[in-house]
């Protein structure tokens, strides 16, 4: 007995100092807020403080005018996604839900692009619970932004504040509409500025968040957070936890970004981005010494890309990038976010140190393809229904070709256009053997033929002509 005693006890030893040394040495888990429904089938004002003193720090007396006015503005969001197939004589259904953001009178909505990602009907429920079926205008993943639309008409709507004023530990309120509950309040403070904590899977994903200590929980995702003036500042978007749950950090989206990009996927359908077409490192107190700065800030030039507004200034390898504009650059994530208000075609000052010497370069930005052209991708709904996003080409592929059509610039999972076999960046030039040259063209007469339509065209990168034929 004694010895079974033992081996108990021991037992009961390891497992308490193993689960001790997993809590202390394991790392936090980085979670986007996005809650996942799954398949389902029927789912006193403090006597010890003077008001006039708190004022005088910045600190309200209470937050009532600033959530009577964000509350109204931000809905509810359930996006759903129809499978076809069935099992056992049911519908198949996925669903994800958070919050939204009406950022205008006539029914535009600003959420998180992964709330509503691979959903085929996406729900609104406005604070006075009247639903809508929302159309999707566009998406931005490298912000994990999209915009929707609803048709209804004065609607109330938050306005922008700038982001760039917004200080270190000034008072925030974090606003959604999670579970249906209407909407919620959380209040905090702003805990840092420009912080990068690799959520966006994509090299170029834009990460400059404000961090806030507002709770946030999941359903709301795309919710808004506000100044103490009713003005939205960002759109909540993750958090740090290690349980799942709200733990303190709270991130979101500069409204300065979540501006530029909203407007651009209302004017164009896509995000218009100035690249000045470098590769960036940000400085540590080694590289500060290595190029004799005289602060451990900026961001060094790895790399220069041929032909890019960068090498069109004289900007080089190792030159360090300290402000834009006037803006300070103290870091990469800080280097993304002033880029990322920027367009091709804008003229901005570069301040940056060369041999220990403080220059400025002016530089004309260009887009993706190094042109100043601001190209729209088009997202007609007879395109989308087909499962294709089409853009007119730049003058410069124009001579480049030597031809004229539109570019195929994404293929939708599962679509007809799919089962084709067509690729992403298949240049259609002609429709059912008439020439094409403008995406208003093309729609014009895919609109105006039925049965069988033949697309002829051709790949940059693969010699000889291709093909493809479905039916409408």
């Amino acid at each position: 007995m004694k010895k079974y005693l033992g081996i108990i006890a021991c037992s009961l030893v390891s497992a308490i100092l193993a689960v001790f040394l997993y809590d202390q040495f394991s790392e936090p888990r980085k979670l986007i807020i996005k809650e996942s429904i799954p398949v389902s089938y029927a789912t006193d004002r403090s006597p010890y403080f003077d008001a006039n003193e708190l004022m005088a720090f910045g600190q309200p007396s209470n937050f009532i005018n600033s959530a009577k006015i964000s509350t109204p503005c931000v809905v509810f969001i359930r996006s759903t996604e129809n499978s076809d197939y069935r099992f056992w004589r049911a519908d198949q259904y996925g669903h994800s839900t958070g919050s939204g953001v009406v950022v205008s009178d006539d029914g535009y909505i600003v959420t998180n692009k992964h709330v509503v990602d691979g959903g085929n009907t996406i729900q609104v429920i406005l604070n006075d619970k009247r639903e809508f079926i929302a159309r999707l205008v566009g998406s931005d993943p490298m912000t994990d932004l999209a915009l929707l639309k609803i048709e209804e008409e004065n609607l109330s709507f938050l306005r922008f504040a700038d982001s760039d004023s917004i200080g270190i530990g000034e008072w925030v309120l974090a606003v959604g509409n999670p579970f249906r509950l209407q909407s919620t309040v959380t209040a905090g403070i702003v805990s840092a500025k420009g912080r990068n904590i690799n959520i966006l899977d994509r090299e170029s994903g834009i990460e400059s968040f404000i961090q806030t200590d507002a709770a946030i929980n999941p359903g709301n995702s795309g919710g808004a957070l506000v100044n103490t003036s009713g003005k939205l500042i960002g759109i909540n978007t993750a958090i740090i936890t290690k349980s799942g749950r709200y733990e303190g950090y709270s991130f979101a989206i500069p409204s300065n970004i979540v501006q530029k990009v909203i407007n651009d996927l209302k004017e164009f359908g896509a995000v218009q981005r100035g690249w000045l077409g470098v590769d960036i490192l940000t400085i540590n107190d080694e590289l500060a010494k290595r190029y004799k700065l005289p602060q451990v800030k900026g961001v060094l030039i790895n790399r220069v890309n041929p032909q890019s507004a960068a090498f069109d200034a004289g900007l080089n390898e190792g030159d360090v990038i300290v402000s834009i504009n006037n803006k300070s650059t103290a870091s990469s994530p800080e280097f993304m976010e002033q880029m990322g208000v920027l367009r091709p075609g804008d003229v901005i000052n570069v301040e940056y140190f060369r041999n220990g010497e403080i220059s400025i370069a002016q530089v004309i930005l260009k887009n993706q393809i190094n042109t100043t052209e601001l190209i729209a991708t088009r997202k007609d709904r007879i395109l989308t229904d087909l499962g294709f996003e089409l853009r007119d080409l730049s003058e410069q592929e124009k001579t480049k070709f030597r031809k004229d059509g539109v570019l195929v610039t994404s293929i939708y999972r599962g679509s007809t256009i799919e089962r084709t076999n067509m690729d992403p960046d298949y240049i259609i030039t002609h429709i059912n053997t008439d020439p094409i040259s403008n995406v208003d063209q093309f729609v014009d007469k895919l609109e105006n033929s039925k049965g069988v339509i033949l697309l002829e065209g051709f790949y940059e990168r693969y010699e000889g002509k291709y093909p493809y034929a479905f039916h409408k």
